[in-house]
């Protein structure tokens, strides 16, 4: 597994310093004395917008979980009702951030390295689906064997990120996100006591060099979320998901069930 992912590291930087992604310009809102971090940008001309200046970014989080999809029937175009993931707090490890953070590049890789090294992070109702395999031999399966369980898709006690490869300490657990009982995406960053209610604000395409994932459909869209009005968030009232690997469907003439899923990355930036 070591000599897997060490190689598969040695791969990810190449990709990265690659890669048209490059950070925006240095905003006002500042997180650190010594540095400010900047949204990255796509590089392909379609971006999203900056972040509102008169916010303050509270967190930088890394996603792993499931992107959940339907199918009508098999002419039917896929739609996609809502999402899975555990979010760890990546905040400090931003370049310049503070003792222990990373450079660029082994940074900018981090969604691509958690697809590839760590098993999906949820209770899933076929175990077997969880390993992603490696990008020589994916461990690809139809959307519909990557279900999480109904009603207890999240494991407890929530764990730590280990990454032994690429960072000597764990990344801590910061939270949950899915989709609430009214299909608003919502973020509960439990370990910092913030919640976000949100509704999509806009998106633009990943670069076509992101990591397309264990099942080689691509990656989602970046996206702009904004607080929904509902009067349920709790401190956040922006968020962006950027650097995406993974998480694309199949159209629906390929998939073989009415539901599906399929295991994505991504950073999300919260800002309140």
């Amino acid at each position: 597994m070591q000599c897997r992912s060490r190689a598969l590291l040695v791969s990810l930087l190449a990709v990265a310093s690659a890669s048209p992604c490059k950070p925006r310009p240095a905003s006002s809102t500042s997180a650190s004395a010594t540095t400010t971090p900047t949204l990255p940008l796509t590089g392909t001309g379609s971006e999203l917008s900056a972040a509102n200046s008169s916010l303050s970014l509270l967190k930088i989080a890394i996603g792993h979980g499931l992107q959940n999809y339907t199918c009508l029937n098999s002419s039917a175009a896929v739609k996609a009702p809502g999402a899975l993931a555990v979010l760890y707090d990546v905040t400090d490890l931003y370049p310049g951030m503070s003792g222990s953070s990373l450079i660029a590049d082994v940074f900018d890789a981090l969604t691509t390295t958690l697809i590839w090294n760590q098993d999906i992070p949820l209770n899933l109702q076929n175990s077997e689906a969880a390993n992603p395999g490696t990008p020589a031999v994916p461990n690809a399966m139809a959307e519909s064997l990557y279900g999480a369980v109904v009603g207890s898709p999240f494991p407890s006690p929530a764990a730590a990120l280990s990454l032994p490869t690429v960072l000597p300490a764990s990344i801590p657990f910061l939270g949950h996100h899915y989709f609430d009982s009214a299909g608003s995406p919502t973020f509960d960053l439990s370990a910092a006591g913030l919640l976000g209610s949100m509704a999509k604000a806009s998106d633009v395409t990943a670069p076509s060099t992101a990591e397309k994932g264990p099942l080689g459909t691509g990656a989602v869209d970046w996206l702009e979320l904004k607080d929904n009005g509902r009067g349920i968030s709790q401190g956040i009232s922006q968020v962006f998901r950027v650097m995406t690997a993974g998480g694309v469907s199949e159209t629906c003439n390929k998939v073989d069930a009415a539901t599906g899923s399929v295991p994505y990355t991504a950073f999300y930036w919260f800002y309140g």
